[in-house]
């Protein structure tokens, strides 16, 4: 059974490993921009992100314990509220120190939490490969069989047809030797020839 090869970019091998980076460095970036613009201690913009980062959290305590239980929602909300929250820290503060802190925690806490879900992504894909290893020697088991089967058929079907060619030619042989007599052949219980026609109609 042919499969097709594909050889996967190493660029789409490694962008999810620097999608957690990315998303903090530029929550950060874009934070101090603000924070150049004017965010730097001001009172309604801290107040701001601080309702927003709870409202965030809110949300994904609420889809995390309600009835669906729905992960995804969860944790999006989860990473929206730990971005806000960075996003208010970097743009009030005056000095990068504090910024620059958050933005490693936040960073080592979206590694930490993506390895886990790279793990449960990796075993899923490992128990693919494996079923579809077992299910692909299951149909070459098969197929191998069929192909034996259908080659004894075929052999079977081949010997039967030279046994009767042989048959056919030994009796034609025999009812056409000199001296043979059918009574004596019907007599020793061999197989009584059909009537040799003359062409000559009586």
């Amino acid at each position: 059974m042919n499969e097709q090869i594909i050889a996967r970019h190493w660029l789409s091998i490694i962008a999810p490993k620097t999608a957690p980076a990315l998303a903090t460095s530029t929550v950060l970036i874009l934070a101090r921009i603000w924070n150049a613009n004017g965010a730097e201690h001001s009172t309604g913009s801290a107040v701001l992100m601080t309702a927003l980062s709870l409202a965030a959290a809110t949300a994904g305590v609420c889809a995390s314990i309600g009835q669906a239980g729905d992960s995804v929602i969860a944790g999006t909300a989860f990473a929206a509220s730990g971005g806000l929250a960075l996003a208010g820290v970097a743009g009030y503060a005056d000095g990068l120190s504090l910024p620059l802190l958050l933005w490693v925690l936040a960073t080592a806490t979206a590694y930490g939490l993506a390895a886990r879900y790279w793990r449960t992504d990796r075993r899923e894909h490992l128990a693919h490969e494996r079923q579809t290893s077992v299910r692909r020697e299951e149909h070459a088991h098969i197929e191998r069989v069929e192909a034996l089967r259908a080659g004894a058929q075929i052999e079977v079907a081949r010997t039967g047809a030279a046994y009767a060619e042989q048959l056919a030619q030994a009796l034609i042989t025999r009812a056409v030797l000199p001296g043979f007599d059918s009574k004596a052949v019907e007599a020793a219980g061999l197989p009584e020839l059909p009537p040799i026609s003359t062409g000559k109609e009586y």
